[in-house]
């Protein structure tokens, strides 16, 4: 952001004009004095206090608490948001808390994906370093990781057991009757976690067919 030039009878004074100009507090400015004015003599050769100011760069932790802020807000939702920043490595791991968390989850974490994409866009659209923002709450990833890692398991052994192909794809609720495995369209996260978790498999081998939203993973003995 460029600086702009505030005056004002005192530099305290010229401060909060350029707090007021620029929508922000004095504490999340950066400035130089240019005049620190003077008061004259008797009121004699008295000038303003000029000073050229800018906004402070704002952290990536202040910039994700300050986005989440006001989705939540939007939301009506009260939410505690707690912030991990690992600048090595450009990751920033982000726990949400709060009474109302299931709202934030959605169904199959799909809301939950949506806002960590979102908070991905906002922070990154206009910084010229990279950050991987992950967003949680109540351990969800974690414990959906391993319904699906458990999912992948159940599905080698019936693989091994029929030495039939199995295809973790969607299907209408008359396919569902029929066939003993249905799923939703699985997102790119879940459908690695599936091939992750039967890579080292010695009878079974992983691969995705078709396309989004419905590609899907489809589980087969290795020749």
């Amino acid at each position: 952001m460029e600086y702009i030039e505030v005056s004002a009878k005192t530099i305290d004074d010229a401060l909060t004009e350029a707090s007021i100009k620029l929508g922000t507090t004095s504490d999340k400015l950066e400035y130089e004095v240019i005049d620190k004015g003077s008061n004259g003599f008797l009121g004699i050769g008295s000038r303003d206090a000029v000073i050229k100011v800018k906004k402070a760069e704002a952290s990536v932790e202040d910039e994700i608490r300050e986005f989440l802020d006001s989705v939540f807000k939007a939301m009506k939702l009260e939410v505690t948001i707690d912030i991990k920043v690992d600048e090595d490595n450009r990751n920033v791991d982000v726990e949400l808390n709060g009474p109302e968390m299931g709202v934030l989850i959605g169904k199959r974490g799909q809301t939950l994906d949506s806002l960590q994409y979102l908070t991905n866009l906002a922070i990154n659209k206009q910084s010229e370093n990279y950050y991987r923002v992950k967003i949680d709450t109540e351990d969800y990833r974690k414990r959906r990781r391993e319904t699906l890692e458990n999912l992948a398991k159940n599905i080698s052994f019936k693989v091994k057991r029929t030495k039939r192909p199995v295809s973790l794809e969607p299907m209408n609720p008359f396919e569902r009757r029929k066939r003993p495995v249905s799923l939703e369209p699985m997102n790119p996260f879940e459908r690695r976690v599936i091939h992750s978790a039967l890579q080292n498999d010695r009878f079974v081998e992983t691969h995705s067919e078709g396309d989004e939203p419905y590609r899907h993973v489809v589980v087969t003995l290795k020749k």
